[in-house]
């Protein structure tokens, strides 16, 4: 039923821009449906980074990606980075805002990683009711993404997918289905990275995250620093035809190759996408760009 759908039509097919790419997406207007930002990378009131997101986001669709709103943390919610947040936000009038299932600080000390939480109910209530104020506050829904692990608790009474539906489900939420960083903790954690997938509730699936790791043979590292591998492609091909077209991106956080390299990957996510859901598919009919030079594009 339509009135069922919480979650937007899709973008399409996008890219995590980064600073060494500005000039080349102003130059040449590659062929990209939408762009995702950094969002602590803005968080300031001017300057040359403000000056390129503006000038982008004349151009194409942008979202929002956050890495320390520490959801999960005991510590207060920090009001001076919502603020900021909400400030950005109201600025650039992105597609959505989103962040991560983990806890990041404790006692004011950032660690600077994304850190798991021990999957019970009771963290589930206090995850939930920390997200839907945050989301009272910016007014409107977020995505969460769920994290790659290293570690488990031994208090955790249930598995990650399980905690993942729960948390979106408390805190009426969406989320953002991150297929490498399933395949990573189904690697360090022994287990069947299709179970994960096939228990998400697709009601609730926004985007994706795609993704290169670093495979230590005895264990996996997110690292964002290679493409895309064979394993998360296919990974990739059994979560559209799970969920449907989803909005997808590629994400590249160091070693960082000309913007020609990315697109070429981004042209294999595409295919994938064809091949798996039919050409006359929303995801592969979706321009988020074109579209929203025609106003069709709704925050």
């Amino acid at each position: 039923m339509a009135q069922d759908v919480i979650t937007q039509a899709p973008l399409g097919f996008g890219l995590g821009l980064r600073t060494q790419h500005f000039d080349a997406v102003l130059n040449t207007e590659p062929d990209i449906d939408w762009f995702e930002v950094l969002s602590e990378n803005y968080m300031v009131a001017g300057g040359k980074p403000r000056y390129y997101l503006k000038e982008i986001g004349e151009r194409y669709p942008l979202v929002m990606h956050g890495v320390s709103l520490s959801i999960g943390s005991t510590d207060p919610l920090n009001m001076d980075y919502l603020k900021a947040l909400k400030q950005l936000a109201n600025d650039v009038q992105p597609q959505w805002i989103s962040d991560h299932i983990c806890w990041t600080s404790i006692h004011g000390v950032n660690s600077h990683d994304l850190l798991p939480l021990p999957y019970t109910e009771e963290t589930v209530m206090h995850v939930a009711q920390r997200i839907k104020t945050v989301q009272d506050f910016l007014g409107r829904r977020i995505l969460m993404e769920n994290v790659s692990s290293y570690l488990s608790y031994q208090d955790s009474s249930m598995d990650e997918w399980e905690f993942v539906n729960a948390v979106a489900e408390a805190a009426d939420c969406l989320i953002l289905l991150d297929i490498n960083n399933i395949y990573v903790s189904a690697r360090n954690h022994n287990f069947n990275p299709l179970d994960y997938l096939n228990k998400i509730n697709p009601k609730r699936v926004q985007q994706f995250h795609l993704a290169g790791h670093s495979d230590y043979g005895d264990y996996v590292i997110d690292t964002h620093d290679h493409d895309v591998p064979s394993s998360v492609w296919d990974l990739y091909r059994a979560a559209l035809k799970r969920f449907g077209g989803i909005s997808t991106m590629i994400e590249r956080d160091a070693n960082i190759p000309e913007f020609s390299a990315l697109e070429a990957e981004l042209t294999i996510a595409r295919n994938i996408a064809r091949d798996t859901l039919g050409k006359a598919h929303p995801l592969n009919a979706a321009k988020g760009r074109k579209n929203m030079h025609e106003g069709k594009v709704t925050a």
